[in-house]
């Protein structure tokens, strides 16, 4: 069920992205497959599906398989800690943030294997980059959650959520990005997220204009496009 809310959400979010790119560059966007183009990320799942899955000759054909493979796993893992409601945590633990940020370190990894398995010049020059970029932001990216944790004294994302669950004068959420400290880290975690996630304007790892691809360059069909969603 929350898989398929996130997939949800991962089109409607790549349909507003493509549109607001759009926008800035003075050019329409999708708006061919349904109202206002709403549709065109289940044509483009259609289109992956069904194209065929193309894997260079010299590459390294098992590595070139698990990188896609391992991205995904860990985009799946890390939404395991994540509470999505009153006891609606799958897996509660200790520790929760620490997982979230080990686990999701691993991508590097699963970059790395896409760019040295293709064994072409601009994935590994891509996966370089995104690579050197990930490690640059991880530690704002970590150090915008420690004033949560010590301010809540837990590791635990249950606990977090749980202390910003009241109201003053009933109305207003006692949520910390109204906060001057914690509206600060949520510009700097925002910030990072768009790096870590290679979007605009720090798609630099995906340059077109210089490495075609980047890391996912020899990627083609559903492996290409398990990259694409494991990066939301």
């Amino acid at each position: 069920m929350l898989l398929g809310v996130f997939l949800t959400l991962f089109a409607l979010i790549s349909v507003l992205e493509r549109k607001i790119l759009a926008r800035m560059q003075n050019r329409y966007g999708p708006n061919r497959v349904g109202p206002f183009g709403l549709f065109q990320p289940i044509a483009d799942g259609i289109k992956m599906l069904i194209k065929e899955d193309i894997v260079p000759a010299r590459a390294d054909k098992l590595v070139h398989f698990l990188a896609p493979v391992l991205l995904a796993a860990v985009a799946i893992l890390t939404l395991g800690v994540i509470p999505y409601g009153r006891n609606m945590t799958p897996f509660a633990i200790d520790g929760g943030i620490l997982f979230f940020f080990a686990v999701g370190s691993v991508t590097e990894l699963a970059v790395f294997m896409a760019g040295w398995a293709s064994n072409n010049k601009f994935s590994m020059l891509g996966a370089m980059r995104a690579i050197a970029q990930m490690f640059s932001y991880e530690l704002p990216l970590i150090i915008t959650v420690l004033p949560v944790v010590m301010v809540v004294g837990s590791l635990m994302p249950d606990r977090i959520v749980a202390a910003q669950a009241e109201y003053t004068f009933g109305i207003v959420p006692r949520w910390f990005v109204f906060t001057p400290w914690g509206f600060t880290a949520f510009i700097l975690f925002f910030v990072s997220g768009l790096v870590e996630s290679n979007r605009t304007p720090f798609d630099v790892p995906e340059g077109e204009s210089e490495i075609v691809a980047g890391h996912m360059t020899e990627y083609s069909g559903f492996k290409y496009a398990t990259f694409f969603m494991a990066e939301y």
